[in-house]
């Protein structure tokens, strides 16, 4: 396991950091990650760690920016520890669904897959149990 594991995945309240999933429902630890990957110059410290669901650490790789599919510009992409989640976006209980409130919250809904089908059917079951968001 990361070493970072603990002190990060406590900060987190053990949800990722970018879709709010609640770790408590999966069979193995979230990923530390890097919010600047070390690829594009981010640095290996606690500033720079975020715990990330598998699928949301995947659809991330490397990026740090995407585009804004309503500004259709490319914004930079959501950071835990700079941004507040509740600014950039909605969690729409009905719909199960993650929205955008700003470029920012768009670009990284859009990048990181937050409304796919499987997303959306775990959400759903995460809403009807009490974990989320």
């Amino acid at each position: 396991m990361n070493p970072r594991y603990e002190l990060v995945a406590q900060r987190a309240n053990h949800r990722c950091e970018y879709c709010h999933a609640p770790e408590i429902v999966f069979n193995f630890p979230f990923e530390v990650e890097h919010i600047i990957p070390l690829a594009r110059g981010g640095l290996d410290k606690e500033s720079n760690w975020a715990l990330a669901c598998r699928s949301c650490n995947l659809f991330k790789g490397t990026r740090v920016s995407y585009q804004d599919p309503e500004l259709e510009s490319e914004v930079r992409l959501f950071n835990p520890r700079q941004d507040r989640w509740d600014e950039h976006f909605n969690a729409d209980r009905e719909s199960s669904t993650i929205m955008g409130k700003t470029s920012i919250g768009r670009a990284t809904v859009n990048c990181l897959g937050m409304n796919g089908t499987a997303q959306i059917a775990a959400r759903q079951q995460w809403i009807r149990f009490g974990l989320f968001p």
